[in-house]
């Protein structure tokens, strides 16, 4: 039997880069003693007040379709968020709910891209990107980010990507898997660009509220950008709702349209109980929330610390987000034999950082998603496994 072409420009490098998690898991399947930090899956609860929000919609009995956009009771709260947050001014009418900024990532990619456009894209990049932006037929046009550089991007170096067939730029701040954050002078250099060359700019903000220095910016609300930026956040990492997936695009009216429309042959509108302990999620004072952040603030520190005598091994301090880059070039071996020997030999799962782009070979991505006790146990691990390598280019 044949396949579509489509199936395979949504496969390749995104999706085998999951194959050492799946490898991690069956291992903890089998009794191993395995640390896994290598999916960016809260170790969380969700609030219980959103748990209790789910449950009593359900006994009221909200199991039918809801609003395809998403119910206004949520859009409002979202829209309201959103101003508190990025100073832009939007209503209702500019949200569209899906199932979470994956969704909306590929559902903003369907409505502004055509077959042969290109897109500009940070390099390293999230790993399902390429396969989104492939799924419509469109070319990534990777711009290199380098680690000397705090893996953020430059403008210049985006300017000269820039093309008559350069339809879109897709930045995510803070950015995963690096955890940098894009400064408002970069923001508006970016944004002249957007602008002088009519480009779309799909801003994944989605660690946006998970940022422990600076200040977060959102594109959008720089002059002349709100009619031409399609915003992506979500619950999942904010308030540990990975499961639920919910998420949203804050979007011109017109791409809201479409995207609606989008959303009805796709979807039909996400599950209202689901929506409405959403509403919950955004309108109620969660102290978890604040705890959630600080918590993986200090596990950041604490990795940055006790790795930083570590031979072979140089942590870098992410802004924001949940994962720290592990420089581990001096060791002698690929990201990806790293990963490997270091799940094998010494029980820590993590990604390599080739899984996101060439520009982040020999790094490896570790994920802020164990409780400090597990943290340092694996920094003790990585720094073994550093140190067997590092004795062995000196003996060789």
């Amino acid at each position: 039997m044949r396949f579509s072409d489509l199936t395979q420009r949504i496969a390749g490098d995104g999706a085998a880069a999951w194959d050492i998690h799946y490898r991690a898991l069956a291992l903890l399947e089998q009794g191993k003693d395995i640390l896994l930090l290598s999916v960016g899956d809260p170790d969380f609860d969700t609030p219980q007040p959103i748990v209790q929000g789910a449950i009593d919609s359900l006994l009221a009995g909200n199991t039918h379709y809801a609003e395809v956009r998403g119910k206004r009771a949520l859009r409002e709260a979202i829209a309201k968020r959103h101003r508190q947050r990025s100073g832009q001014s939007v209503t209702a009418d500019e949200v569209t709910v899906l199932a979470g900024a994956q969704c909306a990532l590929f559902s903003v990619a369907q409505c502004v891209l055509n077959p042969g456009d290109e897109v500009i894209v940070a390099e390293p990049m999230y790993v399902t990107y390429e396969a989104v932006f492939g799924a419509c037929g469109a070319k990534v046009v990777p711009v290199p980010v380098r680690s000397e550089n705090g893996f953020r991007v430059l403008p210049e170096d985006v300017a000269t990507r820039i093309t008559p067939r350069t339809r879109a730029l897709a930045l995510n701040s803070p950015h995963n898997p690096s955890g940098a954050s894009l400064p408002r002078t970069t923001w508006q250099a970016l944004a002249e660009l957007c602008i002088a060359h009519d480009l779309w700019l799909i801003s994944d903000e989605v660690y946006s509220e998970l940022l422990f220095e600076g200040e977060h910016v959102s594109p959008a609300s720089l002059p002349g950008m709100a009619e031409r930026t399609a915003t992506l956040n979500s619950l999942s990492k904010s308030h540990a709702m990975t499961g639920w997936r919910v998420g949203w695009v804050v979007a011109p009216p017109s791409l809201a349209a479409h995207l609606e429309n989008l959303a009805l042959c796709m979807l039909y509108g996400s599950p209202d109980f689901v929506q409405d302990a959403a509403v919950v999620a955004l309108e109620s004072d969660l102290p978890e929330l604040d705890a959630m952040r600080e918590a993986y603030r200090q596990r950041r520190d604490l990795v940055c610390e006790h790795l930083a005598d570590c031979p072979g091994v140089r942590a870098l301090k992410p802004d924001g987000g949940m994962f720290v880059m592990l420089d581990i070039r001096e060791t002698g071996l690929s990201a990806q034999a790293f990963a490997d020997r270091l799940l094998d030999r010494h029980g820590v799962s993590t990604l390599a950082g080739e899984a996101f782009g060439p520009s982040a070979a020999g790094h490896i991505r570790l994920g802020l998603v164990v409780g400090p006790e597990p943290l340092r146990d694996a920094c003790q691990r990585i720094a073994r496994c550093a140190h067997e390598l590092m004795e062995a280019r000196l003996h060789a």
